[in-house]
Protein backbone atom coordinates (compact mmCIF):
# COMPACT_ATOMS: atom_id res chain seq x y z
CA UNK A 1 0.00 0.00 0.00
CA UNK A 2 2.89 2.39 0.59
CA UNK A 3 3.50 2.58 -3.17
CA UNK A 4 -0.17 2.82 -4.14
CA UNK A 5 -1.19 6.22 -5.47
CA UNK A 6 -3.98 7.75 -3.42
CA UNK A 7 -5.67 10.87 -4.78
CA UNK A 8 -7.95 12.88 -2.53
CA UNK A 9 -10.16 15.14 -4.65
CA UNK A 10 -10.99 18.02 -2.33
CA UNK A 11 -13.83 20.32 -3.36
CA UNK A 12 -13.06 23.19 -1.00
CA UNK A 13 -13.87 21.30 2.19
CA UNK A 14 -13.77 23.22 5.47
CA UNK A 15 -13.35 20.28 7.87
CA UNK A 16 -9.61 19.75 7.51
CA UNK A 17 -9.88 16.95 4.96
CA UNK A 18 -6.75 17.97 3.05
CA UNK A 19 -4.60 18.27 6.18
CA UNK A 20 -5.82 14.93 7.53
CA UNK A 21 -5.05 13.22 4.23
CA UNK A 22 -1.55 14.70 4.10
CA UNK A 23 -0.86 13.53 7.65
CA UNK A 24 -0.60 9.99 6.23
CA UNK A 25 2.31 10.90 3.96
CA UNK A 26 4.65 8.72 5.98
CA UNK A 27 2.47 5.65 5.34
CA UNK A 28 0.82 6.27 1.97
CA UNK A 29 1.55 7.97 -1.32
CA UNK A 30 -1.16 10.61 -0.87
CA UNK A 31 -1.81 13.59 -3.12
CA UNK A 32 -4.57 16.14 -2.60
CA UNK A 33 -5.95 17.41 -5.90
CA UNK A 34 -8.64 19.92 -6.80
CA UNK A 35 -12.09 18.38 -6.83
CA UNK A 36 -15.54 19.62 -7.74
CA UNK A 37 -18.68 17.67 -8.48
CA UNK A 38 -18.03 13.91 -8.22
CA UNK A 39 -17.43 13.41 -11.95
CA UNK A 40 -14.79 16.13 -12.03
CA UNK A 41 -12.86 15.00 -8.97
CA UNK A 42 -12.89 11.35 -9.97
CA UNK A 43 -11.77 12.05 -13.52
CA UNK A 44 -8.89 14.19 -12.29
CA UNK A 45 -7.68 11.41 -10.04
CA UNK A 46 -7.95 8.82 -12.81
CA UNK A 47 -6.12 11.11 -15.25
CA UNK A 48 -3.10 11.23 -12.94
CA UNK A 49 -3.13 7.53 -12.11
CA UNK A 50 -0.52 5.24 -13.64
CA UNK A 51 -1.89 1.94 -12.31
CA UNK A 52 -3.75 -0.71 -14.28
CA UNK A 53 -6.78 -0.45 -11.99
CA UNK A 54 -8.39 2.57 -10.38
CA UNK A 55 -10.70 2.47 -7.36
CA UNK A 56 -13.24 5.22 -6.74
CA UNK A 57 -14.55 5.78 -3.21
CA UNK A 58 -16.87 8.34 -1.67
CA UNK A 59 -15.65 10.47 1.20
CA UNK A 60 -17.79 8.81 3.87
CA UNK A 61 -16.99 5.18 2.99
CA UNK A 62 -15.36 2.79 5.47
CA UNK A 63 -13.49 -0.36 4.40
CA UNK A 64 -13.92 -2.46 7.54
CA UNK A 65 -13.15 -5.76 5.83
CA UNK A 66 -9.35 -6.02 5.67
CA UNK A 67 -9.57 -8.65 2.91
CA UNK A 68 -11.85 -6.65 0.62
CA UNK A 69 -9.27 -4.92 -1.58
CA UNK A 70 -7.14 -8.04 -1.97
CA UNK A 71 -10.18 -10.12 -2.95
CA UNK A 72 -11.40 -7.43 -5.31
CA UNK A 73 -8.06 -7.25 -7.13
CA UNK A 74 -7.86 -11.04 -7.37
CA UNK A 75 -11.34 -11.21 -8.92
CA UNK A 76 -10.58 -8.40 -11.38
CA UNK A 77 -7.49 -10.20 -12.64
CA UNK A 78 -8.80 -13.76 -12.70
CA UNK A 79 -12.13 -12.90 -14.29
CA UNK A 80 -10.70 -10.17 -16.54
CA UNK A 81 -13.34 -7.74 -15.32
CA UNK A 82 -13.73 -4.16 -16.46
CA UNK A 83 -15.67 -2.99 -13.42
CA UNK A 84 -16.53 -4.28 -9.97
CA UNK A 85 -18.57 -3.01 -7.05
CA UNK A 86 -19.70 -4.37 -3.66
CA UNK A 87 -22.78 -4.32 -1.44
CA UNK A 88 -23.48 -1.20 0.60
CA UNK A 89 -24.27 -1.23 4.33
CA UNK A 90 -25.16 1.46 6.87
CA UNK A 91 -24.36 0.05 10.30
CA UNK A 92 -25.16 3.18 12.29
CA UNK A 93 -28.31 4.11 10.38
CA UNK A 94 -31.98 3.54 11.15
CA UNK A 95 -33.87 0.45 10.03
CA UNK A 96 -35.11 2.47 7.04
CA UNK A 97 -31.55 3.43 6.06
CA UNK A 98 -30.40 -0.17 6.27
CA UNK A 99 -33.42 -1.41 4.33
CA UNK A 100 -32.85 1.01 1.45
CA UNK A 101 -29.16 0.18 1.19
CA UNK A 102 -30.06 -3.51 1.24
CA UNK A 103 -32.47 -2.87 -1.61
CA UNK A 104 -29.80 -0.96 -3.53
CA UNK A 105 -27.40 -3.89 -3.14
CA UNK A 106 -29.98 -6.37 -4.40
CA UNK A 107 -30.68 -4.19 -7.45
CA UNK A 108 -26.95 -3.98 -8.18
CA UNK A 109 -26.74 -7.76 -8.22
CA UNK A 110 -29.83 -8.15 -10.41
CA UNK A 111 -28.52 -5.54 -12.85
CA UNK A 112 -25.36 -7.57 -13.43
CA UNK A 113 -27.43 -9.97 -15.57
CA UNK A 114 -28.45 -7.33 -18.06
CA UNK A 115 -27.55 -3.65 -17.77
CA UNK A 116 -25.04 -3.26 -14.91
CA UNK A 117 -25.01 -0.36 -12.56
CA UNK A 118 -22.65 0.31 -9.72
CA UNK A 119 -22.60 3.00 -7.10
CA UNK A 120 -19.76 5.52 -6.97
CA UNK A 121 -19.29 4.69 -3.31
CA UNK A 122 -17.09 1.80 -4.49
CA UNK A 123 -16.17 1.32 -8.15
CA UNK A 124 -13.07 -0.62 -9.15
CA UNK A 125 -12.31 -0.07 -12.84
CA UNK A 126 -9.77 -1.38 -15.31
CA UNK A 127 -8.24 1.99 -16.15
CA UNK A 128 -7.93 1.39 -19.90
CA UNK A 129 -11.61 0.53 -20.20
CA UNK A 130 -12.54 3.46 -17.97
CA UNK A 131 -10.88 5.86 -20.40
CA UNK A 132 -12.34 4.06 -23.44
CA UNK A 133 -15.80 4.76 -22.01
CA UNK A 134 -14.89 8.42 -21.58
CA UNK A 135 -14.75 8.39 -17.80
CA UNK A 136 -17.48 10.04 -15.75
CA UNK A 137 -19.55 12.48 -17.79
CA UNK A 138 -18.64 15.88 -16.36
CA UNK A 139 -21.87 17.49 -17.53
CA UNK A 140 -23.80 14.93 -15.49
CA UNK A 141 -24.75 16.34 -12.11
CA UNK A 142 -26.89 13.39 -11.08
CA UNK A 143 -26.31 9.60 -11.13
CA UNK A 144 -23.03 9.94 -13.02
CA UNK A 145 -22.01 6.53 -11.66
CA UNK A 146 -25.12 4.90 -13.18
CA UNK A 147 -24.53 6.68 -16.49
CA UNK A 148 -21.01 5.26 -16.73
CA UNK A 149 -21.47 1.73 -15.43
CA UNK A 150 -24.50 0.95 -17.57
CA UNK A 151 -22.10 0.98 -20.54
CA UNK A 152 -20.05 -1.89 -19.09
CA UNK A 153 -20.68 -5.34 -20.53
CA UNK A 154 -22.48 -7.63 -18.10
CA UNK A 155 -19.79 -10.23 -18.91
CA UNK A 156 -17.13 -7.88 -17.54
CA UNK A 157 -19.02 -6.61 -14.49
CA UNK A 158 -19.28 -8.20 -11.06
CA UNK A 159 -20.54 -7.54 -7.54
CA UNK A 160 -17.98 -8.84 -5.05
CA UNK A 161 -19.13 -10.72 -1.96
CA UNK A 162 -18.71 -8.42 1.02
CA UNK A 163 -19.66 -4.84 1.73
CA UNK A 164 -18.49 -1.35 2.50
CA UNK A 165 -20.05 0.89 5.11
CA UNK A 166 -21.36 4.37 4.53
CA UNK A 167 -23.32 7.04 6.37
CA UNK A 168 -27.01 7.88 6.01
CA UNK A 169 -26.33 11.48 4.97
CA UNK A 170 -28.08 11.00 1.63
CA UNK A 171 -31.32 10.03 3.32
CA UNK A 172 -31.07 12.83 5.89
CA UNK A 173 -30.50 15.37 3.13
CA UNK A 174 -32.96 14.16 0.52
CA UNK A 175 -35.42 11.94 2.40
CA UNK A 176 -36.11 8.23 2.08
CA UNK A 177 -39.17 8.50 -0.16
CA UNK A 178 -37.48 11.02 -2.45
CA UNK A 179 -34.39 8.80 -2.82
CA UNK A 180 -36.54 5.79 -3.75
CA UNK A 181 -38.44 7.88 -6.29
CA UNK A 182 -35.21 9.21 -7.85
CA UNK A 183 -33.79 5.71 -8.05
CA UNK A 184 -36.67 4.26 -10.04
CA UNK A 185 -37.17 7.46 -12.05
CA UNK A 186 -33.54 7.16 -13.15
CA UNK A 187 -34.04 3.53 -14.19
CA UNK A 188 -37.00 4.58 -16.33
CA UNK A 189 -34.90 7.37 -17.87
CA UNK A 190 -31.75 5.32 -18.38
CA UNK A 191 -31.68 6.15 -22.11
CA UNK A 192 -32.65 9.80 -21.65
CA UNK A 193 -29.33 11.68 -21.56
CA UNK A 194 -30.95 14.94 -20.47
CA UNK A 195 -32.13 13.27 -17.25
CA UNK A 196 -28.56 13.12 -15.96
CA UNK A 197 -27.67 16.77 -16.55
CA UNK A 198 -30.40 17.94 -14.15
CA UNK A 199 -29.70 17.68 -10.44
CA UNK A 200 -33.36 16.97 -9.49
CA UNK A 201 -32.75 18.91 -6.26
CA UNK A 202 -30.23 16.29 -5.12
CA UNK A 203 -27.42 18.78 -4.43
CA UNK A 204 -29.51 21.38 -2.60
CA UNK A 205 -27.39 22.50 0.34
CA UNK A 206 -24.94 19.65 -0.11
CA UNK A 207 -21.17 19.69 -0.12
CA UNK A 208 -19.59 18.30 -3.29
CA UNK A 209 -16.59 16.72 -1.65
CA UNK A 210 -15.63 13.33 -3.03
CA UNK A 211 -12.65 11.04 -2.76
CA UNK A 212 -11.15 9.05 -5.59
CA UNK A 213 -8.37 6.54 -5.13
CA UNK A 214 -6.14 5.09 -7.79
Amino acid sequence: MADTEVFVADAGSTDGTAAIARSYDNLLNVRVIEGGLPSVGRNRGAAQSTSRYVLFLDADVELRDRTLLRRAMTAMQKQRLHCQTVDIACAEGTWADRLLYWGNSRMQRLSAWGMPFGTGMFLLFERGRFHELGGFAEDAVFAEDFLLTKQVSSLRFSVLDGCIYTSNRRFHRTGHARMVFLFFWTLLNCKNRSHFVRDHGYWDGAATETVSKA
